[in-house]
């Protein structure tokens, strides 16, 4: 069947196939991905959390924690990286597989809900970093530009996104150098720096601190096959992205901590003011938030896609611009724990009985199964998700254990459970 058609025989109008399988002979390749991933992974809110954690513990704990947390989200993701690889479907279309045509429409409405929050979180964050930079205090007209033109490069897709991930991942490079190197000598060095306190020591217990840095991440990384099922290769895909994952994302909480430990203040803005490097961190910034906003825009775009079964994800990009200004005007950046912890409950779970699903159920291989050929729910998958949803939300609010490892772990355990008396109840 040629490219330019569905399965379905409708045009496809978007070469991104937003509503199919992306053919094996239309991947990039490992490098385009790779490079795409990092680009997503350097997120500047990534190290705001990390000064907010560092500031908790001593800076040896913190580094402790952080491993954990990125060890944790690593697994996840490469996890999530694979099954798209190995079915060539958005995590929206593999919602729908497992869940149901509509079962799966929540998966959409949470993960592109949860991008379009996360887009206003970037806005809010570019805004600050250009008022206290410059005084400009037009933050209004920042959120408003920076909106625009940051979903511009995730209109034109897949393609858009690789050559802006190829200029800003070597600039956050150097900014993240920079950091470490003014911080170890204002903290006289790595003995002196590992020795300190956090300044709001005991703020936070150790599994909250999980949480919030496997929750910085964790809406995105549940949607990285987004981008792997560009890729070929499942074994190659699995470990581009685990070690992504472990060299970046640690590294962003690094940097962020590490500020905070050596200046003693848990606000990353004011560490950089602090440090004299505001103005030229302020551009590698920009480009590093530009790179994970465009890459928000595309996820949301692509389930909304889903959601509203429209083959062009283009109208989406626009839409969903629109929402998250109005979020980042209204102060989300300003909420962004509690948005954390809103997470923390419902995204998880949804990765947790996908990862059951493919390797319980489908036994690790793409099951082929038409898109159009899907019952209206698959009950032992929702009944899995919501057992997953629980444990998470007896974490959140019981102060139990770390709800986002809960939430993957119970959710991914109770499919097969789930699924054997679904069936039986059909016999």
């Amino acid at each position: 069947m040629p490219a330019a058609q569905k399965s379905t025989g409708q045009t496809v109008r978007d070469r991104d196939y937003p509503l199919g399988r992306v053919p094996r002979a239309e991947r990039p390749g490992t490098l385009a991905v790779a490079v795409v991933i990092a680009g997503f992974l350097f997120y500047t809110p990534t190290m705001v959390v990390g000064g907010d954690v560092a500031g908790a513990f001593p800076f040896g704990e913190f580094l402790g924690l952080a491993a954990v947390a990125t060890v944790v989200l690593g697994l996840y993701m490469a996890l999530m990286g694979l099954i798209s690889e190995r079915t060539g479907l958005t995590t929206a279309l593999v919602s729908r597989l497992v869940l149901g045509r509509v079962g799966g429409k929540w998966g959409s409405f949470i993960l592109g809900g949860t991008q379009l929050g996360w887009y206003g979180v970037g806005l809010g964050v570019l805004a600050n970093l250009i008022e206290a930079s410059t005084g400009f205090g037009a933050t209004w007209l920042v959120v408003i530009v920076g909106g625009v033109l940051m979903a511009s490069t995730a209109y034109f897709g897949f393609r858009g996104i690789e050559i802006l991930s190829w200029i800003s991942v070597p600039l956050m490079l150097v900014l993240c150098v920079w950091v470490t190197v003014l911080a170890f000598g204002e903290a006289g060095g790595w003995s002196d720096l590992l020795a300190g306190g956090g300044a709001d020591a005991g703020s936070i217990g150790p599994g909250t601190a999980i949480t919030m840095m496997i929750a910085t991440f964790i809406s995105g990384g549940t949607q990285i096959g987004n981008w792997t099922r560009f890729a070929n290769g499942a074994t190659r895909t699995f470990v581009l992205t685990l070690v992504a994952v472990l060299l970046v994302q640690f590294a962003m909480l690094f940097f962020g901590g590490v500020g905070v430990a050596a200046y003693g203040e848990g606000d990353f803005v004011e560490v950089l003011l602090a440090m004299g490097i505001v103005g030229m961190a302020l551009v590698l910034l920009v480009a590093n938030l530009w790179t994970t906003n465009d890459n928000t825009a595309y996820a949301f775009a692509v389930a909304g896609a889903e959601l509203f079964e429209k083959a062009d994800k283009r109208p989406f990009v626009v839409g969903g611009v629109v929402i998250s200004v109005v979020l980042a005007l209204t102060g989300i950046a300003d909420n962004l724990i509690s948005f954390l912890s809103l997470l923390s409950v419902v995204i998880p779970p949804l990765g947790g009985v996908i990862i059951g699903t493919f390797f319980f159920v489908w036994r690790g291989k793409d099951p082929g199964t038409a898109l159009t050929d899907i019952p209206m729910i698959r009950l032992g998958a929702l009944v899995a998700y919501l057992a997953g949803a629980a444990a998470a939300l007896v974490g959140t609010y019981g102060g139990l254990g770390s709800p986002a490892i809960q939430g993957i772990i119970v959710a991914a355990l109770a499919v097969p459970v789930c699924e054997t008396v679904a069936r039986t109840m059909r016999a």
